[in-house]
């Protein structure tokens, strides 16, 4: 990725934990994806084997997926870790069961966690936000132990593309936030050293009656614009008409604007004892319909 390609991807952290920060009042309301997209990445763990003594569930928001993780491993510690406390204050209170939930804030590239703590990492729709990914999966195989798992989804390219092109008639400047695509992500679990990755994609599509909906759901997530190089002057008027201009030309026959959300999910395993430090030489990428096969045929 050359400098320019960094600058695009590039976040402002400081703002974005102070947009999450804010988004607690109105997280549940438009979470709709982080829980659909939540549920589906816990069923993959199925396709596995698992009794987990320790999770890293890195995402956790405000508990509403956390839960579902304690209720299908009712043994296990769960250690809550997110971007901004809010999000993890909120998801301690979630349930008064939930109360024993360990609750972290930091950075997925300095986990506070000790070598090889964890059995399970779940991260749902929380890796978006770093721009590098390879030192984030260098901390998760740190933290793994040996025959420890990997499970996360994130945002692909496509999100939000309807919104991406029409701002791009109004103005030259980055206004909706970048995302790694598959093959980066692939290379980034390659080069830190995970074993036996896995990835599929599949693409949902939301709708909405008028644009503004979504920019009040993107505000009440903490996913505004939080890109380093996002113009820093206010909008104008005669800019945001054309936005709305430009994203009415994408109506729907039924009335409504679509919303893409490209969702990419994958697993893949910490080094076994035997392995070491030991690489693997690719990422296996299939698609959602053959993994389901898979399972199918598991049972």
């Amino acid at each position: 990725m050359g400098d320019a390609e960094r600058l695009v991807f590039a976040v402002d952290r400081a703002l974005l934990r102070q947009a999450l920060q804010r988004a607690v009042l109105h997280y549940d309301r438009a979470a709709v994806v982080q829980r659909e997209v939540g549920k589906r990445l816990l069923e993959r763990l199925e396709l596995i084997d698992l009794k987990p003594a320790v999770i890293l569930d890195l995402g956790c928001g405000t508990g509403a997926i956390t839960t579902l993780l304690f209720k299908k491993y009712r043994r296990a510690h769960v250690i809550g870790f997110d971007l901004a406390s809010a999000l993890v204050v909120a998801a301690r209170k979630r349930a008064p069961w939930l109360r024993s939930l360990h609750g972290v804030v930091g950075e997925p590239e300095s986990l506070p966690l000790a070598n090889a703590s964890c059995d399970l990492i779940f991260s749902n729709l929380l890796l978006q936000w770093s721009a590098d990914l390879a030192p984030v999966f260098t901390e998760f195989r740190r933290v793994l132990k040996p025959g420890g798992v990997l499970f996360f989804s994130t945002l692909g390219p496509d999100t939000l593309s309807e919104l991406r092109q029409s701002w791009r008639m109004a103005d030259s400047h980055s206004h909706v936030n970048a995302f790694l695509d598959l093959h980066d992500i692939g290379d980034s679990l390659v080069r830190a050293g995970l074993s036996g990755p896995v990835m599929d994609v599949e693409r949902l599509t939301l709708t909405y009656p008028q644009v503004d909906g979504l920019l009040r759901d993107l505000k009440d997530l903490g996913a505004s614009n939080v890109i380093t190089n996002r113009s820093r002057g206010l909008t104008g008027q005669a800019r945001w008409r054309a936005v709305r201009a430009a994203y009415e030309k994408l109506r729907r026959p039924d009335g409504l604007l679509p919303v893409t959300c490209e969702v990419i999910y994958g697993h893949a395993w910490g080094p076994s004892a035997e392995q070491g430090h030991s690489r693997e030489s690719g990422v296996a990428v299939f698609s959602l319909d053959r993994l389901r096969q898979g399972l199918r045929k598991s049972r």
